[in-house]
């Protein structure tokens, strides 16, 4: 039985009671469950109910219990497909630009696709791989978004896209050997999917977070967005605010946009240091962090920001400092017993140590709580010690 054949077979009415049979299965028992539905159904698929079971159980940290339960999944679309919260963020992003039809190129299994129809948009999801597409389709008849999501299975290059007024394109940025860091690599290339963008009236682009400022075109805006701290993606935009620089977070949306500021100066620790949220750090937008702070930098190249004062940001997590020492293993570990730390946080940038490493040679005891940035201050390897505020 071949992929497309076994994926299929599990939209059958036997396939769905097997599905639904191992919604809570516990995968360490996978061994004797499938012996036992053996018994009654055939083997092929027993399988593939089982490896669905599985990637449901994994989409369920980025689609969330209801959905993850109802949906369908390849092995790369769990790992590749765009987190809920983040999809239906950027939804919205095409709702309030009075968008009605998009384009969902490299559709995968359909996560964009869904919130877009979800906002009340219009999507053609657009797939080159059979299974992939399946799957698609098979999500917006489980998600009761059929009327609205037409799944097809073509290559990207050669579908019209001129019904829509927006494109969507989330090229594949893995090959064979893993992850793809060349843009022109990307499939389809970087350069094909910022020509269907021009075409269009709107358009976003999912692209690799740590993609060079440089290569960013002067007509696009670029998105940094990060999900609870975590950065997740980069987007350009066409048709939006050109040159603009951003940095999101999520939950919220919460939004910063770059002012062009110089570099911040580099100042003594003061009683606070602020780590900036990844998103901000990889959108370039530190400066504006630090200048909306009133504060500085602790070293030209770390992106770690001082001041005197706390100022509530939702762009960087507040600590207060106690103590500042040179880096010395042996006066950390004797000021963390002072202190009674036994809950020991460590943070570095810019330093070689790794944080598994010196928790295990500083054996933390006690009732109390402490975090230790491993850092460069002014240059010189140094030790901040702190609480989050």
């Amino acid at each position: 039985m071949t992929d497309l054949a076994a994926f299929s077979a599990l939209l059958t009415d036997e396939g769905q009671a097997l599905l639904a049979a191992l919604r809570d299965y516990t995968p360490s028992q996978e061994l004797a469950v499938a012996s036992r539905l053996r018994r009654d159904h055939p083997a092929e698929l027993v399988t593939a109910a089982l490896g669905q079971a599985r990637l449901r159980q994994r989409a369920v940290a980025k689609f969330g219990e209801r959905d993850a339960h109802r949906m369908y999944f390849t092995p790369n679309g769990v790992e590749q497909s765009t987190r809920a919260t983040v999809a239906a963020y950027r939804a919205a992003r095409f709702k309030d630009l009075g968008v009605r039809g998009v384009a969902d190129l490299c559709c995968g299994i359909g996560g964009d696709a869904i919130a877009l129809a979800r906002a009340g948009v219009r999507v053609l999801a657009v797939d080159r791989d059979p299974l992939t597409a399946e799957a698609a389709r098979a999500n917006a008849a489980a998600l009761d978004l059929a009327d609205l999501i037409e799944v097809r299975c073509a290559d990207v290059t050669e579908v019209d896209t001129s019904a829509y007024d927006a494109v969507f394109v989330d090229p594949a940025r893995r090959g064979g050997r893993g992850r793809v860091f060349d843009p022109e690599a990307y499939s389809p290339p970087l350069s094909w999917a910022m020509d269907a963008a021009r075409k269009a009236p709107h358009a976003a682009l999912k692209i690799a977070p740590g993609i060079p400022h440089e290569t960013v075109p002067p007509e696009a805006e670029a998105e940094w967005v990060s999900d609870g701290g975590d950065v997740k993606e980069a987007v350009l935009w066409f048709g939006t605010r050109p040159g603009a620089v951003t940095a999101t977070l999520l939950p919220g949306p919460r939004t910063l946009t770059g002012r062009g500021l110089p570099d911040p100066r580099v100042r003594p620790v003061g009683r606070f240091l602020y780590e900036p949220d990844g998103a901000v750090i990889r959108a370039h937008l530190v400066a504006e962090v630090a200048d909306d702070l009133g504060g500085g930098l602790v070293d030209e190249t770390i992106a770690y920001v001082t001041a005197d004062d706390l100022r509530p940001t939702p762009y960087a997590t507040a600590y207060e400092i106690t103590d500042q020492l040179p880096f010395n293993l042996k006066k950390l570990k004797a000021l963390l017993r002072e202190r009674e730390v036994g809950t020991l946080t460590v943070k570095k940038r810019g330093s070689a140590v790794e944080p598994e490493e010196l928790r295990r040679k500083l054996k933390p005891k006690g009732p109390n709580a402490a975090t230790v940035f491993l850092t460069r201050v002014a240059g010189a390897p140094t030790m901040l010690v702190g609480r989050p505020v």
